[in-house]
């Protein structure tokens, strides 16, 4: 499915290249209409990044992330910086569907692990966002800053008899800069974890690259920058989807 991403900065809609806070693109649009827009267009699930949680889990914009629950029509999922216990139980109170966790997942996964046999996998999603070495996806952490030097599909094997079922993977090199996703990467996840619902990330800038990603066999698509720039429709990006 075409899953709309809006991220959050200081209560307003951005979006950053390769995730660089130095490079902020701001979107004069409300949140709030433009989920329910989604909506109304056909979309299942909305995807919201907390770019000020991910930067200090302090200043996590929780009355923002409650009221955005309260207004929308569709589950909502959400994540950055997640670290902690209380992370969890707030987002969850709150009415998020599932909380995204990304750099925990690497630096403390036994913390990730417990989470997940807690509150239950469904409530998940495991955000690995990955750089190309020599052809191998090695994830990065702590807002792309870091390189923590591990395989992608290292880091899947240590969740998969925990339950998992739901990953976001991001190409950093694709992400924000409008050229097109790593079908290729989508494409050897798929033949390897077929029982994974592998969420697309990165790099999505049309109709075709939807098409695309698709044919390589990932299991939903978000759509954040391309949306936001009216390169098209969720009504047609969602009807372009296998199966819509």
């Amino acid at each position: 499915m075409i899953i709309p991403a809006l991220d959050l900065l200081g209560g307003k809609i951005v979006r950053l290249k390769q995730g660089d806070y130095s490079r902020t693109t701001y979107f004069d649009a409300d949140p709030v209409k433009k989920i329910l827009d989604a909506a109304n267009q056909g979309a299942q699930l909305i995807h919201i990044v907390d770019l000020e949680g991910a930067r200090d889990p302090m200043k996590r914009q929780r009355a923002l992330i409650a009221q955005l629950v309260r207004s929308s029509p569709l589950p909502i999922e959400t994540g950055g910086g997640i670290r902690s216990d209380f992370d969890i139980e707030n987002l969850l109170s709150l009415g998020v569907a599932r909380v995204v966790v990304g750099s925990a997942a690497v630096s403390s996964p036994e913390l990730v692990r417990g989470w997940l046999r807690r509150f239950g996998a469904e409530h998940f999603v495991l955000a690995l966002d990955v750089n190309l070495k020599d052809g191998l996806p090695f994830v990065a952490t702590h807002g792309w800053m870091k390189d923590s030097g591990i395989t992608l599909d290292s880091v899947l094997k240590g969740f998969l008899p925990y339950g998992i079922k739901h990953i976001l993977v991001t190409d950093i090199s694709r992400d924000g800069m409008m050229q097109g996703a790593n079908c290729e990467l989508y494409g050897h996840l798929s033949k390897r974890y077929p029982s994974l619902d592998i969420i697309a990330s990165g790099g999505i800038s049309s109709l075709d690259d939807i098409r695309a990603v698709a044919k390589a066999g990932a299991t939903s698509a978000v759509a954040g920058r391309a949306l936001l720039e009216g390169r098209f429709s969720v009504e047609e990006a969602v009807a372009c989807w296998p199966n819509a």
